[in-house]
């Protein structure tokens, strides 16, 4: 079930919300309905997908009580948390990464000439690795005495399991939300906050993410795109995967505020930041501030003077890539990201760099972010050098076929919501600001965009959620 769908529109939410709402104003009792309901959200999939949850649910709440007992001794605490850890990310390993160790151990073995071993067939449970991270999180939150231990196992269930951010975040820290989760009260001024923005999100996902998306799958599927598409296939893509996971995530943070939560804001203009650091603290910002805070400090951060400074930019960033998924390419985004901050970071405060106006160094910055989405969106390594080959204009000369490929790309449909996903990015106001006090006018707006956006899903086809797969 994904919420652009007419069964979560007009089924699942609102029957949720009813009998939210007609339970007693205590948190016990909505908890306990917000569980089972995003169970039934969760398993829509696969039934089977729930078992893995519940079990990194058990093993984390396990973890968190037994390192939060009083007087417990700090050799307990600490094995508490490592066999949590180990075992969430041992989990997260075997189904995501299983496959991926096989086949280039196989490789390896080959080039040797021994025989290769057995590759197994494993899905992937949608959205394991954002609440295996969440779990993980709570843990060794309550470890460093950061956040409180969870006041039953039923609470801690229904804050990994929320199905607002269960799917594809945003990242919550158990500490955000504690308070809420013994004891809160959703408005009408809250409510009508959360119901604007997660259709504003709607609205992103499906006017803008989707047809957009077109354009780039012509020009990334097509086997000898001109420059011209190549560029304009990316260009697509930035648009589409920010507009997806954006949109996605204003419905998230919209959806927690109708029930009474508020989570944190995951993007921040990010195409309107002027070095890649700065892009990083406005792109999937839970994401971000989780490396920090649970990888790159405990590493040493900065603290370490510049040769371990870098290194650990270097493996903070290849983990981060391969947290979204198991293909070099992911680890070849990361060390993209990785080499430009180490770049940045060894130069400083580069006076040439900072003589520029801020719109040339915005616009570079997301000249060097559109290279980093070529390594993200191509299938295989072959593929993302062809593609740069490609858009550096070295490829194969245009014939009729570029002809079709260019009237694909650019066909008014998908030129149309681009120009519109354009100027909404250079607005200063975003969804999350302009939707946090609600007036008549603001929500008839809301309400008509979401009217639109509903004939459009009605009539697309294409309707797929990009973060899905991490």
């Amino acid at each position: 079930m994904v919420f652009t769908s007419h069964i979560f529109v007009f089924y699942f939410l609102p029957l949720t919300l009813a009998v939210y709402y007609l339970l007693p104003d205590r948190t016990g009792p909505r908890n306990a309905w917000l569980l089972v309901a995003s169970y039934v959200f969760y398993g829509w999939w696969n039934p089977w997908f729930t078992a893995l949850m519940l079990a990194v649910t058990a093993i984390n709440h396990a973890g968190g009580t037994v390192i939060a007992r009083p007087g417990a001794a700090e050799r307990s605490r600490k094995a508490a948390l490592v066999l949590a850890v180990a075992s969430s990310l041992g989990l997260l390993v075997f189904f995501k990464y299983a496959g991926f160790l096989q086949v280039n151990l196989n490789h390896l073995l080959g080039a040797f000439g021994a025989d290769g071993v057995r590759v197994w067939s494993i899905v992937l449970p949608v959205g394991i690795s954002f609440y295996v991270f969440q779990a993980l999180s709570y843990t060794v939150d309550v470890y460093r005495r950061e956040a409180p231990p969870a006041r039953t196992f039923a609470d801690f269930a229904c804050y990994i399991a929320l199905f607002p951010q269960m799917i594809a975040g945003p990242i919550v820290r158990y500490g955000s939300v504690a308070l809420a989760l013994r004891e809160r009260h959703c408005g009408v001024s809250l409510f009508a906050s959360g119901t604007v923005l997660f259709m504003l999100g709607f609205a992103k996902k499906v006017l803008l993410a989707n047809p957009i998306g077109g354009a780039a799958d012509a020009a990334f599927g097509a086997a000898a795109p001109g420059a011209g598409v190549a560029w304009a296939g990316v260009v697509a893509y930035a648009l589409q995967i920010y507009f997806d996971f954006s949109g996605y995530s204003d419905m998230a943070v919209g959806l927690g505020r109708m029930f009474g939560f508020e989570f944190i804001k995951n993007f921040d203009a990010p195409y309107r930041a002027d070095s890649i650091a700065d892009f990083w603290r406005r792109w999937h910002i839970s994401l971000s501030t989780f490396l920090r805070d649970y990888l790159y400090i405990p590493l040493g951060g900065n603290r370490r003077g510049p040769v371990r400074t870098y290194a650990n930019l270097a493996i903070v960033m290849l983990l981060g890539g391969l947290w979204h998924g198991a293909n070099w390419t992911f680890v070849a985004w990361g060390a993209y990201h990785g080499i430009l901050l180490i770049a940045e970071r060894a130069a400083g405060r580069a006076p040439a760099w900072r003589a520029l106006p801020r719109p040339l160094r915005v616009a570079a910055t997301f000249v060097l972010v559109l290279g980093s989405w070529v390594w993200f969106r191509a299938e295989t390594l072959a593929d993302a050098a062809a593609y740069f080959t490609a858009m550096a204009g070295c490829g194969v000369p245009a014939d009729a076929r570029s002809a079709v490929l260019a009237a694909q790309v650019f066909e008014p449909g998908r030129l149309v919501p681009m120009a519109v996903a354009g100027l909404l990015l250079i607005s200063r106001r975003q969804a999350h600001e302009w939707s946090a006090a609600v007036t008549w006018p603001k929500a008839l707006v809301a309400f008509a965009v979401f009217l639109v956006a509903l004939a459009a899903m009605a009539a697309q086809a294409f309707n797929p959620f990009l973060y899905f797969q991490f």
